[in-house]
Formats: C-alpha cells, structure tokens, sequence
C-alpha cells in the first residue's frame, strides 16, 4: 500500500499498458464463453439501478449494465488504467450509452455515501493491495438495501467469503452460480 498526502490507495501503480492490452483480449475471449449478462442478471440489475463496476477493465460489463438500468440509470465504471477509461469512454460513446460515467480512481469514488444500489466487484479484488479500503469504501457508497455483487475466479470460495466479510461490513446472503451476492452491515453508530 502507498501513501500519498494522508490518503491509502487499493493499488500501488496501474499495470503496464502491454500487460492491460493481453488482460483486454482474455476478458473478450471469457465474455463469448461466458457473457457478462449472465454474472449481471444474478446481481440482479433493474431500470433505474445506480452501479458501480470497480476496476471495469476493458468495460466487458458496460455495455449490458448499462442497457439493463436504463436510461433512469447509471453506471459508473471504475479504474485505475487510463486504458480502461478510454476504452469505456470509446464503447459508451459508439453505443450512445449516455448513462455511463468513468472515474479513475483506485479506491475512493468521489460518490455520495449511500447513493448505490449495486456494486460490481468482479476480477479484481486478488490484486488489491488494500481490500480493506475498497470494501469501506464500497460499504460507504452503497444504500442500505444495496448489494455488493462479487466474482474473483482466482480465489477459492472460502477466501471470498473471509476477505469481504472479514471487516464485518458485509454479510454473504447468497451464492449463485457466477456470483457471490453480499449486503452491507449498518454499523451501530454510523453508516
């Protein structure tokens, strides 16, 4: 973890632009093998939804969150690589996704707290450096009811379950067959 001017970053530096371009042609060959739509019906995606994709990558959910929420909606696509804003900014752009907003950043959202009814944690949290910052701040921006959506195919079951409950500020309600379906924990005394 670096600190910076009192702040704690999820992440030390993006990786290199090689290494995100290889990252970009997995995800396209994952996403026809197994379509992102699937992962997001689990999460349980409706019109007006406001989301959260943490560390969007290359944007292979976008595209269906987007069209799910609707035009009541938001999505708000997350990443540390400029390579991932520009090309969520690119596929929002020739979509006329105007719903979709990019926010570089590797922990801290810039979101009103409790202003999220999804968060979709998928393919990242292995290589945090800081989980347990992203998952205050996950906790901090999602509503009451909300959910936080959680896939990580290079983690075992009950290493999900202990990393994202282990803080106490999620609790696993279900387990479906792409995801793992979490709800914030209100802490007595604050959020």
């Amino acid at each position: 973890m670096i600190k910076k001017s009192g702040e704690e970053f999820a992440m030390a530096t993006p990786m290199p632009n090689v290494a995100f371009s290889g990252m970009s042609l997995i995800f396209k060959v994952r996403d026809l093998v197994s379509p992102p739509r699937k992962s997001l019906e689990e999460a349980g995606l409706v019109l007006g939804d406001r989301v959260l994709d943490y560390g969007c990558g290359p944007g292979g959910y976008v595209t269906d969150a987007a069209e799910m929420v609707g035009e009541s909606g938001k999505v708000y696509a997350l990443d540390i690589h400029p390579l991932a804003i520009e090309r969520v900014r690119s596929i929002a752009a020739k979509k006329g996704l105007s719903n979709v907003e990019t926010i570089r950043s590797d922990c801290r959202t810039g979101l009103p707290d409790g202003s999220l009814d999804v968060v979709l944690l998928y393919d990242i949290f292995h290589m945090l450096d800081n989980s347990q910052a992203v998952l205050a701040e996950m906790h901090r921006v999602l509503k009451p009811d909300g959910l936080l959506s959680f896939s990580d195919h290079h983690m075992h079951e009950d290493d999900i379950v202990a990393g994202v409950t282990g803080d106490r500020l999620f609790t696993l309600v279900e387990k479906g067959e792409k995801t793992y379906t979490f709800v914030p924990r209100r802490i007595r005394g604050g959020s």
